[in-house]
């Protein structure tokens, strides 16, 4: 018997004909381009790495579901839009999902359902977490063909809401509610992801930042002993404890500083915010911008470092922003305006990560099992990475936001015809994206592989 609730109401006729609908379709799937992630899956070798590294204690003669297909499908399901794990117990009998995971369409087993893969998110003690977590550096690392020659890193937090009585969960004053606080590490040049770590909602300290970017560049370096790297932030990380280390460990650093009235006073600083004030007020500007250089050492640090000043003059005054940095030789306007402004694109990143992937829904009791979720956000992000980078040079998709390319390339509508020897998936004629579409699955499938692209 039809149930009431998907019942369609009467429609109006068209050209004198009668008009039915019904969800008795079949086959037919909205998620057709999850074919994509999954390719990009494949080339990647997510599910399999994180898989191996979680201990699988079921008697495998009762083993409906390989751990590697759990984690397979739930970061299909983030990276076509699904955050969710209750949305894989309507999905886990999607045809696109269930070929994504390697199962025919007509198959009676479906994909794990939400119970399953909750009980996984759960399951990694401390060591396992740990473990998983070196193991998205290491794939980070091994996305290279080649060591290279150097990176910029860019490392921030951002705050996550809390959803109740969770471990780890802080009250932040700023949001006025409780949360997180994770640092998310990427890549500056190629936009990779490279670290997450949960942590309560409240300003690192200089121990703890220092102690996360230890074992991150300790892991990094083991695979790279000679690439030089960068680590830029924001004045959060301008902690003289981890500037020290980054000094004693070869690491460069840019960071911002706190302009403090001992910066304001230094002789460099305030005689080129002198002269940029006077120089604006005598032609008339609204704005004139100029920089300044100074070694300065507070009072906290054991050493001076070169210390960079933005000076910007306005009808409204003086507004000065500094930067504290190892590096040398270049001007104070490149360091600032180039190097430095450029750490804003991390923001972008972020909000891919968290806002487009929906990261931020850290809502599990177990602070652990948020940081598996956290970790295959990550491995989604990994998926729709993949898939820009593979897109055509000449399209908007090559720097298209990943819920763009969800739109685009993974919500497209398909009917799946599975006969005895073939299963054939039939795309709509009029895909306004096919050309992309079929140019990033050969893209993927060749060998051509789209990590090693140029930025």
């Amino acid at each position: 018997m039809t149930d009431p609730a998907f019942e369609f109401p009467p429609l109006p006729a068209l050209s004198g004909k009668k008009v039915n609908a019904a969800f008795d379709g079949g086959r037919i799937t909205s998620n057709g381009g999850v074919m994509l992630l999954a390719e990009a899956e494949r080339s990647l070798g997510i599910a399999d790495r994180l898989a191996g590294l979680i201990p699988d204690r079921r008697d495998p003669t009762r083993v409906l579901h390989p751990l590697s297909d759990i984690l397979r499908a739930r970061m299909l399901a983030i990276g076509a839009g699904y955050e969710d794990a209750d949305d894989l117990d309507a999905l886990r009998h999607d045809p696109a999902f269930k070929m994504a995971v390697g199962r025919a369409p007509e198959a009676k087993l479906g994909l794990a359902s939400q119970p399953t893969i909750s009980r996984w998110e759960n399951a990694p003690d401390l060591r396992t977490a740990i473990r998983l977590s070196y193991a998205m550096i290491d794939l980070y690392c091994d996305s290279y063909a080649a060591p290279p020659a150097s990176i910029t890193l860019d490392i921030d937090d951002t705050f996550d809401a809390a959803h109740g009585e969770q471990q780890l969960a802080f009250w932040n004053g700023f949001h006025g509610e409780r949360g997180f606080a994770p640092i998310h590490v990427y890549e500056a040049e190629t936009e990779r992801p490279v670290a997450f770590v949960l942590r309560p909602a409240k300003t690192p300290s200089g121990t703890e930042a220092r102690a996360h970017v230890r074992r991150l560049i300790r892991r990094i370096r083991r695979h790279w002993p000679d690439t030089r790297i960068l680590l830029r932030g924001d004045g959060h990380y301008a902690r003289p404890e981890l500037m020290d280390w980054c000094e004693a460990a070869g690491v460069d650093f840019l960071f911002g500083l706190a302009v403090n009235a001992a910066l304001r006073r230094d002789p460099a600083i305030a005689a080129a915010a002198d002269a940029c004030a006077v120089i604006r007020a005598e032609q008339g500007s609204p704005v004139r911008r100029t920089h300044a250089e100074t070694a300065y050492a507070a009072r906290s640090w054991k050493r001076e470092r070169r210390v960079i000043a933005r000076i910007e003059a306005t009808t409204l005054g003086t507004d000065i922003r500094a930067v504290v940095t190892s590096l040398a030789g270049s001007t104070p306007e490149r360091l600032y305006e180039f190097d430095y402004c450029a750490r804003g694109q991390a923001e972008n990143l972020i909000k891919l990560h968290k806002t487009q992937l929906k990261s931020d829904r850290t809502s599990c009791t177990s602070a652990l099992a948020n940081q598996v979720r956290l970790i295959l956000h990550t491995a989604a992000y990994w998926l729709l990475w993949a898939v820009r980078r593979a897109a055509p040079d000449d399209g908007v998709l090559r720097r298209a936001e990943f819920a763009t390319l969800q739109l685009r390339l993974v919500k497209i509508g398909a009917r799946v015809i599975e006969t005895a020897t073939r299963i054939r998936i039939a795309f709509s004629s009029a895909c306004p994206d096919k050309v992309a579409f079929v140019a990033a699955l050969k893209a993927i499938k060749s060998g051509a592989d789209p990590k090693q692209q140029a930025p």
